[in-house]
């Protein structure tokens, strides 16, 4: 028999009581949230979280399977276990249970988060409501784990829905292209905050991206380089559709942009029939605007945003394209309104509805337009006057690619510097004069990327603001105050190190050490 030593005794007996008197937290409420929910509440146990734990989804709830696979891999990557998802028909009384069945009493896109001590549920309205669900319930978890531990979770309920049904970002992969893994990347970080809506920019004067097969120049010349002469890149269509369903797994739809009449170099570059003068124009890797133009009384031009719309509607399955419509300087502004009527009627025939940027609204504008605020107020309230909803993404509070201050060493302050402040303390519906609630489908905030060449400058301007963002959208303005905000993001800190987010550390916010 192998003698144990006095001093190991001691050791084993130290450890024992280390873990023992080691502070589990049990108020969930203590948890930071972002965004915040609308209630907590908490019972002051624990549920048990581990590597042989079973996440039971109801039969029927199709489209809530893959919401619970990707819970099981997030759980799996802590404990180093093998958690598995199985279907149920009948509710469980232990472990986890996702459903969306028969939630008539919640809200759109909203849940119910109950964890008690032998139980978590997830009730969601729909298979969004369950996703956001999950996304709440891994806010609860360490980002890490040893891999052996069991994971703790403090019971309570929480209750929740969002306050706008659009809560989006957009990237601009057109003055910098992003591959797929890049872009991949950006809806993960959408995902964490219940973001919905990723805005694809896929043209402008420097690059197209996307594949159109009856236009093949526009890959093979326009997509070849970008700001400052790199080599650019395109998405294939089967690249996009593979982007659209990564998104889509996630509850997030992806809204692809076609910026016209302006912003159309690459284009123009591509094909000399769409220019006036029938010459092709040389490629740009500048930062101007304002300077291009598809020729708008042409017919060519209408055949060409006809086949480019029916392709990119095809392998889209979400209801809206993004028509641009901004910064068309050169193009005189009876031109710009027939111009922004026509392709109106292109895209309804192709069964999508239009989002612009707000100088749209000098058109005469169908029903179910968004007009998207992000400069002119009286293009937006015009807009409004004529029926279209407002998508804000006001520049001056909105804009991912704003410098932080005056010693930020990327980005742009045309519209003014964004501090996280700055970004998350203001209320959509009482912004601009004339905008009310009821005219506003949600809040976007945009990323262009004319400083922006990789990830991890994407990620510097994105963090911390991107969480404030997906508060605006989603918690009522009544619930929110920079003060109690910016504590809670402070807990966020360690999340972003965790998974390798390069941010910048705002002074403003008392960052946990």
């Amino acid at each position: 028999m192998r003698k144990i030593s006095v001093l190991s005794i001691f050791l084993i007996l130290l450890s024992m009581f280390q873990s023992c008197s080691e502070k589990v937290e049990t108020d969930l409420t203590k948890t930071a949230f972002i965004p915040k929910p609308t209630s907590v509440t908490a019972t002051g146990d624990g549920f048990n979280l581990n590597k042989a734990s079973v996440i039971y989804v109801q039969e029927g709830s199709e489209g809530v399977l893959r919401s619970a696979e990707i819970l099981a891999e997030k759980i799996n990557q802590l404990t180093g276990g093998s958690v598995t998802v199985k279907p149920t028909s009948t509710p469980p009384s232990r472990e986890v249970y996702i459903s969306d069945v028969n939630n008539a009493t919640l809200s759109e896109q909203g849940y119910e988060l109950k964890i008690e001590k032998h139980l978590i549920s997830i009730l969601g309205a729909d298979a969004a409501g369950c996703f956001f669900g999950v996304q709440t319930l891994l806010q609860t978890l360490p980002v890490e784990a040893d891999n052996t531990q069991t994971l703790y979770v403090p019971t309570g309920t929480i209750s929740d829905s969002p306050e706008y049904s659009y809560r989006g970002a957009m990237l601009d992969v057109s003055r910098h292209f992003f591959n797929v893994e890049e872009v991949k990347q950006f809806i993960d970080f959408l995902a964490m905050y219940k973001m919905n809506v990723l805005h694809l920019h896929l043209s402008d004067d420097q690059g197209w991206r996307i594949e159109i097969k009856s236009w093949p120049k526009l890959t093979e010349i326009g997509a070849q380089t970008e700001v400052g002469g790199g080599e650019g890149g395109f998405y294939t269509q089967e690249q996009y559709k593979e982007l659209v369903q990564y998104a889509a797994d996630r509850q997030i739809m992806i809204v692809p942009e076609i910026d016209m009449p302006g912003h159309t170099n690459a284009a123009l570059a591509s094909y000399a029939e769409l220019n006036c003068d029938g010459k092709a124009r040389e490629l740009y890797t500048g930062t101007e605007v304002g300077f291009s133009t598809l020729c708008t009384d042409k017919e060519i031009t209408y055949q060409f945003i006809d086949d480019v719309i029916r392709e990119l509607a095809e392998i889209t399955p979400g209801e809206y394209i993004h028509i641009g419509g901004d910064e068309s300087h050169v193009t005189a502004h009876d031109d710009y309104v027939y111009f922004v009527n026509r392709v109106q009627e292109i895209v309804k025939k192709h069964g999508k509805k239009i989002i612009g940027w707000d100088e749209i609204a000098n058109a005469k504008l169908i029903d179910d337009v968004t007009v998207q605020f992000w400069a002119d107020v009286e293009n937006t309230t015009m807009g409004v006057e004529k029926g279209a909803q407002v998508l804000m993404s006001p520049a001056a509070r909105a804009y991912l690619d704003m410098q932080y201050d005056s010693t930020t060493h990327l980005g742009l302050h045309w519209a003014g510097y964004i501090e996280v402040d700055h970004g998350y303390d203001w209320n959509p519906a009482t912004l601009v004069e004339g905008i009310t609630k009821e005219n506003i489908l949600g809040i976007e905030a945009p990323l262009w990327s004319e400083t922006v060449t990789n990830i991890d400058q994407v990620e510097y301007m994105v963090f911390p603001r991107l969480p404030g963002y997906a508060e605006i959208g989603w918690t009522a303005p009544a619930e929110r105050s920079w003060d109690e905000y910016k504590t809670r993001l402070a807990k966020h800190g360690k999340r972003f190190e965790a998974l390798g987010i390069d941010y910048y550390k705002s002074a403003l916010v008392p960052w946990e050490e």
